[in-house]
C-alpha cells in the first residue's frame, strides 16, 4: 500500500476537496506543487474516463508515484448533456467559473423548472504501478434559476438539490462531501 498519493490536478478547489474527503486515510495526500511537478495534460478524450486516465497515467509516469486523477463535469438534460466533458472550458479556455455559470444560466433562461434536470459526474482513475483502477460518482439535481450560496466552486452555486432546497454552494463543506460525486 502506498504511503503517498499524488492528486493529478492543479485545481485548488479539487485539491481542497480531496484532502478533506481523504483526511482519515493513512496517506500523505500531495499536490503536483508539493513535489515540484508542473504538467499540462491535454484533455483530448471524448469521455470523463478517457480524460481522467490520460491525467492519471501522465502524472504517475512523471512523478513515479501513484496518481489519482479526476475528470468531472456537469451534464444538463435540456442541453443534451452539455457542458459534459467541456465543463471547465464551456465559456472559453480562459473563462472564469462565474462566466461559465452565467453562460449556462443564460442558455437555461427559458427552460421551466420541470425540465432543468442535471447531474454532476465524476470519474476517478488511479494509476498505480502502471495499472489503472477506476470508479464513478453521480449526484442528481437541477439547474437553479439564479446563483445561491458561497461555498464550493465551479457550478456549485447553480446546482440545486431539490430534496434539500439548497444548492451545493449552500451546503457546509462537510455536508457537501457527504453527498458529493467526488
Amino acid at each position: 500500500m502506498p504511503t503517498s498519493l499524488l492528486i493529478a490536478s492543479e485545481n485548488s478547489g479539487k485539491l481542497r476537496e480531496f484532502r478533506q474527503v481523504m483526511s482519515g486515510l493513512p496517506l500523505d495526500i500531495v499536490s503536483p506543487a508539493d513535489v515540484g511537478l508542473r504538467l499540462s495534460v491535454a484533455e483530448t478524450g471524448a469521455t470523463f474516463w478517457e480524460n481522467a486516465a490520460l491525467k492519471a497515467r501522465a502524472y504517475a509516469e512523471a512523478s513515479g508515484m501513484p496518481a489519482l486523477a479526476d475528470d468531472s463535469g456537469l451534464e444538463v438534460d435540456a442541453l443534451g448533456g452539455r457542458p459534459g466533458v467541456h465543463s471547465a472550458r464551456y465559456a472559453g479556455l480562459r473563462a472564469s467559473d462565474a462566466q461559465r455559470r452565467q453562460k449556462l444560466l443564460s442558455e437555461m433562461a427559458s427552460v421551466p423548472a420541470s425540465a432543468r434536470g442535471a447531474r454532476f459526474v465524476c470519474v476517478l482513475v488511479l494509476c498505480w504501478n502502471g495499472q489503472l483502477y477506476t470508479t464513478q460518482g453521480l449526484v442528481e439535481g437541477q439547474i437553479a434559476f439564479e446563483e445561491r450560496g458561497s461555498f464550493g466552486f465551479g457550478y456549485d452555486s447553480i446546482f440545486l438539490l431539490p430534496e434539500r432546497g439548497q444548492t451545493m454552494a449552500e451546503l457546509l463543506p462537510e455536508e457537501k462531501n457527504a453527498i458529493s460525486h467526488r
